[in-house]
């Protein structure tokens, strides 16, 4: 399996190709639409590899929230059902509108609030798939240095409450995208010992 593996904070930052639903991590990130009643993409895949015990607890978060709806930039943590993770953080990232919306600013917003509440909750290990990129139409290239910039910024910040955050992608593209991102981050912010590559 190809593995980018970057050190950050004391956590294992890795990319990968795969299923986000085959996962061995404590908790996945599931990029969900405000309902949390499923959908496409990740949310779907996510529903139905985990099984009905997600929905349904789903369904218990959504009593709580207001209107019904979680907003874009925020996220609630669920059961795992049958996948391997134990937990699945929903969050709910932008829709593209071409980028003068706020749209960035919203993405950033759905990485952190997702690792506050795997933080909260002591969890150790975290893997995200590539948010709002699929049918929401937020550009590849823009959500990786996004992303990647948020995750980074927040491993720093935190040293120590994370083993590993792992991003995993579907495609090969995708893939690479994120790599060229993550070559181009950690210099820009001053690598200084904080990140390497794998068995480097």
């Amino acid at each position: 399996m190809d593995v980018v593996v970057r050190r950050v904070g004391g956590a294992a930052l890795e990319l990968v190709r795969g299923d986000i639903t085959q996962q061995q991590v404590e908790a996945v990130v599931n990029a969900a639409n405000p309902s949390l009643m499923g959908g496409g993409g990740v949310d779907g895949a996510i529903h139905r590899a985990g099984g009905p015990a997600i929905l349904e607890a789903c369904k218990q978060v959504v009593r709580t929230l207001p209107g019904g709806r979680l907003p874009p930039g925020e996220a609630v943590l669920t059961t795992g059902g049958r996948l391997p993770s134990r937990y699945v953080i929903h969050t709910v990232g932008p829709v593209w509108r071409g980028g003068s919306e706020g749209e960035e600013e919203v993405l950033a917003r759905a990485y952190g609030s997702s690792l506050r509440l795997a933080q909260a909750h002591g969890l150790r290990s975290v893997a995200f798939p590539s948010i709002s990129t699929g049918a929401y139409g937020f550009p590849v290239e823009r959500a990786a240095s996004v992303a990647l910039r948020t995750v980074v910024e927040f491993l720093r910040e935190n040293p120590g409450v994370f083993d590993r955050v792992r991003f995993v992608l579907w495609s090969d593209r995708d893939l690479d995208t994120y790599r060229r991102a993550l070559e181009k981050l950690l210099p820009a912010i001053g690598a200084g010992g904080a990140g390497s590559p794998a068995g480097a």
